[in-house]
């Protein structure tokens, strides 16, 4: 890295020249009501801001943007607020998977058509630290990721409320008719009380904290709960930070490195991450020209305690509680021999030096290794007959007795047909039996829907049952937990093997060997396969067409095929004539 001058900025090209293209440029900066003084020969920072009106997680972000200015100015930088695709997680339907991709290319296509010394990613809810850090990553600017930052602590009759797991806990409740219709709107208009993202360890808080271990944030940035005023204080450190940043020539290429990606599973698997984790992770990994596998995450989750007593996958805790026992750097210094400590971060320094002086103060939520929540990580990869390229469970966010299981299948071909079932408490099922959901993964849902922890069926419900092993190719919340094998791939649209499963089928999950088979003769599977039907294709035109043709699948990072660093030589700068 060398030191810049302001004739090597990016935007010099857009200003500098005494020629009229640039004359127009300054015009139109004029016109907006800049004087030359306000850009010239100045970082000029691009603030992508994931704001809108129906993205809950970050309704905070319109004052916050002032915030990050304010600090872009301080360091003598200009900055310009760039409104980028609000992917949220609670409106944006069939799913907000489908649309991670098209942030991310919004994101490199905006930073590189625009006159853009560095950015600041403003984003939390679920899919945008991956879509913009995506973006980012191939666009090869100076970035700092700022993250929205949890929620406070939900509550209801002196209850504490956690996001997602209270939900779905009181609606088999409701389901089971052990709550009142006031209780019901009482969780919910308590389990969300403030800005911010899910404040259990969800897919928001799991990709925020990988973020921050792979040294795209501040310090323990990820852990700052939205409305507290110290969110301020680090949006305006992120705008101080960037101006450096571009200076310093601090590219993306230094930080997102083989060594800061091992560090961000490591660090995911401590905080009983959410399954999520795996398809953001290899596809940022990837971005960055780092072949991050399946292989790869689930031979650290075996040797990765988890340490952070949050739920889901923690018993006891929130996020808000998370932040006051120290946050992510006492997490990370309590792992810190496990971490690859040399690789460099925004900060300039190297996580070791980010982790000095950090310490834990309850170690009941930031748990010592020689105490973990669970002895390995939050994750385990399946493979076997019905997964031959991988599946994903939560050992940890799930009861004990399904770690070794075996029992007849009862498979769905959609959602719908499933919900039917499940509400018919006269539907013949056991807690024995295995649920089957297909044609929910990247191109059957369409879009990788969170569609996983399927309900518990209203016949084992009213038995008092609240677990069932269960297994699709969709996804599930981060907030969610039970005995759900996700991400099945390959997918049964495809032709996976998951298409070939029948009701009455035994299927054995074996977590200690990590298999997922169906005992099935091969003679019986080939009989079937040959028999398969193509399903019709969910699009047949605009973006979502786009989308089946050149989604990868699960294990692959459900990236775009095109958009892959090996795909072929990325674009150079634009033409400015």
């Amino acid at each position: 890295m060398t030191k810049k001058t302001p004739g090597d900025l990016r935007s010099a090209r857009w200003f500098a020249p005494d020629d009229l293209r640039s004359f127009g440029h300054r015009s139109r900066m004029m016109q907006l009501g800049y004087d030359e003084e306000d850009f010239r020969d100045k970082p000029v920072i691009g603030v992508l801001n994931t704001w809108s009106e129906l993205n809950t997680c970050h309704s905070h972000f319109r004052e916050r943007v002032k915030d990050v200015k304010r600090g872009v100015a301080q360091a003598g930088g200009f900055g310009v607020e760039m409104p980028s695709l609000s992917v949220d997680e609670s409106f944006t339907k069939p799913s907000s998977m489908l649309y991670r991709n098209l942030l991310a290319m919004e994101t490199e296509e905006m930073i590189r058509s625009h006159p853009l010394d560095g950015v600041v990613l403003m984003g939390g809810c679920d899919k945008t630290t991956p879509g913009l850090v995506m973006g980012a990553i191939s666009a090869g600017v100076p970035m700092i990721y700022l993250p929205a930052g949890p929620m406070l602590r939900g509550n209801y009759a002196g209850k504490i409320l956690g996001s997602g797991s209270d939900a779905w806990k009181y609606w088999d409740e409701r389901r089971a008719g052990n709550i009142s219709d006031e209780e019901w709107l009482g969780v919910q208009g308590g389990i969300a009380r403030s800005a911010g993202t899910c404040m259990t360890m969800g897919t928001a808080s799991t990709m925020t904290a990988i973020a921050d271990a792979m040294g795209l944030t501040l310090p323990g940035a990820s852990s700052i709960p939205a409305v507290d005023s110290g969110h301020q204080r680090m949006s305006a450190a992120c705008g101080r930070r960037i101006v450096d940043m571009v200076w310093e020539d601090l590219t993306p290429d230094h930080i997102v490195t083989p060594e800061s990606c091992r560090n961000a599973a490591v660090v995911a698997m401590a905080t009983g991450c959410s399954t999520n984790a795996v398809v953001h992770l290899i596809a940022m990994a990837r971005r960055a020209g780092v072949p991050l596998t399946l292989d790869d995450l689930d031979a650290l989750g075996r040797v990765t305690p988890l340490i952070a007593n949050v739920r889901p996958a923690g018993r006891d805790y929130l996020m808000e509680d998370f932040y006051y026992a120290g946050g992510l750097r006492a997490l990370m210094k309590q792992i810190e021999s496990m971490l690859e400590t040399s690789a460099l971060t925004v900060t300039g320094k190297t996580m070791a030096e980010n982790l000095e002086g950090a310490e834990v103060y309850n170690d009941d939520v930031i748990r010592p290794l020689s105490n973990p929540v669970y002895h390995e990580g939050s994750l385990a990869v399946l493979k076997g007959n019905l997964c031959p390229s991988g599946a994903v469970i939560k050992p940890a966010a799930c009861d004990p007795r399904f770690y070794r299981h075996e029992g007849p299948a009862i498979v769905f071909d959609s959602y719908p047909e499933m919900k039917k079932a499940v509400d018919d408490e006269t539907l013949e099922i056991t807690p024995d039996h295995v649920m089957v959901l297909r044609n929910a993964g990247p191109q059957g849902g369409p879009g990788f829907p969170e569609w996983g922890m399927l309900p518990i069926p209203k016949a084992l419900i009213r038995q008092g049952h609240r677990d069932m092993l269960r297994i699709s190719d969709a996804r599930m919340s981060g907030t969610s937990y039970g005995a759900c094998v996700l991400h099945v791939t390959p997918e049964s649209h495809v032709g996976g093997p998951l298409a070939l499963l029948k009701t009455g089928d035994t299927v054995r999950l074996d977590l200690a060997n990590r298999r997922l088979d169906m005992l099935v003769d091969e003679a019986e599977l080939e009989a079937r396969r040959a028999a398969l039907a193509p399903p019709k294709p969910r699009y047949e035109r605009g973006y979502g067409y786009m989308f089946l043709k050149h989604v990868t699948q699960a294990d692959a990072g459900c990236d775009f095929d095109f958009l892959q660093s090996d795909f072929g030589r990325a674009a150079g700068e634009p033409d400015i004539f």
